[in-house]
């Protein structure tokens, strides 16, 4: 029977122990019982190398990351030796960041620290551990008088090109364009250097459309979608649209977080906590504007994160606050999600990475 692996990431404040592995039935969606993959703390964001071979985990030290062989049969990881970084000699602050990413060599990863305000730059060594973090610190501050008091770097977004990190910065409402160079695991500025959103948006997440035309970027403050257009040549985002991810009228709290787009380009989905729910749009493929389909519970509170099968056939949300995974069958013409009742216990899940 085929089935998919999944990983997911926690908060180890309560009952977690770590990283948790499952597997998903492509035929029905249900869920195996999870099992302890490895035990690590505060694995709130998880990112395979480009082979799937390797997998690392954001880790509250001077080296920023931590990197696991995975063993796909035994759904299993397996720490890699612990980095020799200089790290603290160059005064790199060991509070972990809020998400990876890897580029598609393989050769470099980038760490978005959300609490100390700095993207960082980690060469990956042959043998899959980390060298020693390059930093490079933002600067400013936004209108939330608590959110916003100084700059937020909360992700990072390989271009599909190789060629462009970008960054979504909470703190200082800027979306950063870094050239990289995977060889030597650097960023330098683009020109221009970053695109400036609505005051007060905080932008958090984003993705990049199939066909690389376009990039969406999920604000947590404003709880918004905004549609860019993007140039290759030099990285730059021109601002098409923004839409609410919340239902007209809406007044209570909320905060937007996880934004995917759907294996065949055509729909994308993002995250409400507080009006605890998932967002669906369609995308126009010529001019990207979101165009609203729904908007469903996701059966759980907080969902923080959520995936889509590689095949496109499911989508797994997390949710932070009840401890549970819910399964949605999803419908590759129109986009809709249908509830199942297939569910798995994982304690604080954060991060939901298919295999």
């Amino acid at each position: 029977m085929p089935s998919h692996l999944l990983f997911i990431g926690t908060y180890t404040r309560t009952t977690s122990r770590g990283i948790y592995a499952l597997q998903l039935d492509a035929d029905t969606g249900a869920l195996s019982t999870p099992i302890l993959a490895a035990e690590t703390a505060n694995p709130t964001w998880i990112e395979f190398s480009p082979d799937r071979r390797r997998l690392y985990a954001v880790h509250e030290s001077s080296g920023q990351a931590t990197g696991f062989a995975v063993d796909p049969a035994q759904a299993r990881l397996t720490p890699l030796k612990p980095t020799d970084s200089p790290a603290k000699e160059l005064n790199v602050p060991a509070n972990p960041p809020s998400h990876l990413a890897i580029d598609a060599t393989g050769r470099a990863l980038i760490a978005a620290n959300y609490r100390d305000g700095f993207v960082a730059a980690l060469p990956i060594r042959a043998d899959g551990t980390l060298g020693s973090p390059e930093i490079i610190r933002h600067a400013g501050c936004g209108p939330h008088p608590t959110r916003q008091e100084k700059p937020h770097p909360h992700s990072v977004t390989i271009s599909p090109d190789n060629r462009f990190a970008l960054i979504c910065d909470l703190g200082v409402d800027r979306i950063y364009s870094y050239a990289l160079d995977p060889a030597a695991a650097r960023l330098s500025p683009a020109n221009p250097p970053f695109t400036v959103t609505a005051p007060g948006a905080g932008p958090r997440h984003s993705k990049f459309s199939p066909d690389s035309r376009h990039a969406y970027v999920i604000n947590e403050l404003a709880n918004t979608l905004t549609a860019y257009r993007y140039e290759p040549a030099d990285g730059s985002l021109s601002e098409i649209q923004s839409i609410s991810t919340l239902p007209s009228g809406f007044k209570g709290e909320s905060t937007a977080a996880e934004v995917r787009i759907h294996p065949n380009g055509r729909f994308l989905y993002g995250s409400n906590r507080g009006y605890d729910s998932i967002a669906v749009f369609r995308i126009d493929p010529e001019s990207g504007r979101l165009n609203p389909v729904e908007i469903v519970p996701s059966g759980g509170k907080n969902p923080r994160n959520f995936a889509l099968s590689p095949d496109g056939r499911w989508l797994v949300c997390a949710h932070q606050d009840s401890d549970n995974l819910c399964v949605f069958r999803v419908d590759p013409a129109t986009g809709r999600l249908a509830r199942t009742n297939h569910e798995a216990a994982v304690p604080m899940g954060v991060c939901v990475l298919f295999r």
